[in-house]
């Protein structure tokens, strides 16, 4: 193990989202930022204190060179994330996705968080729940009891669930809304900032409102940040 116990990291992305991720796991304590991975920014240029190394293509050889032990992929857009995930895994197979905990989250010991999701401060976590691969609990947000978050979902801050609900794969939940008990999202849905969701949501679609209603269909991939 390395000195203090933390493992060496680097976090692809280096936009806001990747910000806070700098600041969550310097707060957690469990992991050390040894630089970020970015194909649009210079080498040695910073963001928070922490250097360009490159982009995701130097995986290999910055593993080596910084006895990088774990990645996060930080990028807010489901999609997109969850395609640098893949390719991160195709050209580093055996490197380690980590999660992130901030100290303030509230997090159920019957909770289940996997592999390279986010849990940002002030959420909470309660009972029973699930957490996929690859989401991010944003600022504030809560996921009620018996609930689950599928691969690449997100909710964004301050919004919450009831009991028992579930987002699909690459869903998002917008700023401020609420899912009422027991309600079902689809998969590559997208979810209207302060909307209240009364009745299940299909796949593929926009809504928003109060009670929230379909406003339009929606492809896979399509830009909703």
């Amino acid at each position: 193990m390395l000195v203090n116990d933390k493992k060496n990291i680097v976090i692809v992305g280096s936009s806001g989202h990747a910000k806070v991720i700098i600041d969550i796991a310097e707060k957690e304590g469990r992991y050390r930022v040894v630089g970020l991975l970015d194909k649009f920014k210079t080498i040695h240029d910073e963001v928070m204190g922490c250097r360009i190394l490159g982009n995701e293509e130097d995986m290999p050889k910055l593993v080596e060179k910084h006895q990088i032990q774990g990645v996060f992929v930080a990028l807010g857009d489901n999609f997109i994330r969850s395609n640098i995930v893949s390719k991160v895994k195709e050209i580093t197979p055996s490197i380690e996705f980590v999660s992130i905990i901030h100290p303030s989250a509230s997090v159920a010991t019957s909770a289940k968080i996997k592999e390279g999701s986010v849990v940002m401060p002030g959420v909470s976590i309660n009972p029973m729940s699930q957490v996929g691969s690859f989401c991010i609990l944003n600022t504030n947000s809560s996921l009620d009891h018996d609930s689950s978050m599928l691969d690449f979902s997100s909710l964004a801050p301050n919004a919450v669930t009831g009991g028992n609900c579930q987002i699909g794969e690459y869903s998002a939940v917008g700023i401020g809304a609420t899912l009422t008990q027991g309600v079902q999202i689809g998969s590559h849905s997208v979810i209207g900032a302060g909307s209240v969701v009364l009745n299940d949501i299909a796949s593929f679609v926009v809504a928003y409102g109060s009670p929230a209603k379909v406003v339009r269909q929606r492809k896979k991939g399509d830009k909703y940040l």
